[in-house]
């Protein structure tokens, strides 16, 4: 074989390589993305999403970012909730809330045979331990209809939402007088009424 050959086929196997996919890890991600309504005007998004992690972890995030005027009163939150499971039990849940307010937080570890949980919101203090392992918590609801939950942990409380089957497809959350309804077509999320005094709040599903 000529050298001009072996070089020509030495260009090739590099264009080849340089061609052929890389090697990454991807890490599946899936995304939800919603519109905050107040009286029929988009007021704010909320966006979950859930990300497998190394091994068994997978990471839930919510974000949720409203503006809005209530006679007199300027409404601002935006606030994030992290919460990584591993092997289907929450083993770190934190929130960071930024408001007209103030700012302010909350946290759940798993720390080997409990969890401490420490919630200092807007006119909402709370303290525990917790020693029953959470399977399931409110970002869960996000990523399909529940079954047989009864309940779901409150990241923002640091206590839990009690489930209930409203309607067909519909679960009712009920926490301390305050209620929520998850409505979900084909097993996804579609629709969340969070009922208030003023105005009940009204996230759909963007397309």
């Amino acid at each position: 074989m000529s050298s001009k050959r072996r070089l020509s086929g030495g260009w090739l196997v590099l264009a080849c390589l340089s061609l052929a996919p890389t090697a990454k890890a991807q890490t599946p991600k899936e995304t939800r993305r919603y519109g905050i309504e107040v009286a029929g005007i988009r007021v704010g998004t909320m966006t979950a999403t859930r990300q497998l992690q190394a091994g068994t972890d997978v990471l839930y995030t919510l974000v949720s970012d409203v503006q809005v005027k209530f006679l007199f009163y300027n409404l601002k939150i935006y606030y994030q909730v992290n919460n990584r499971f591993r092997n289907g039990q929450l083993q770190l849940s934190t929130v960071e809330a930024h408001t007209n307010q103030g700012d302010f937080m909350s946290r759940a570890e798993w720390m080997g045979d409990h969890y401490d949980i420490v919630a200092e919101q807007y006119k909402h203090s709370y303290r525990a331990t917790e020693k029953q392992p959470i399977a399931y918590a409110v970002t869960n609801l996000f990523f399909g209809e529940p079954t047989n939950q009864t309940k779901a942990f409150a990241e923002y409380f640091g206590d839990y939402f009690s489930l209930s089957r409203a309607a067909a497809h519909t679960r009712r959350a009920l926490r301390d007088g305050r209620e929520d309804e998850y409505q979900y077509a084909n097993g996804q999320l579609v629709t969340i009424i969070k009922k208030n005094p003023l105005k009940n709040f009204v996230i759909r599903l963007l397309p």
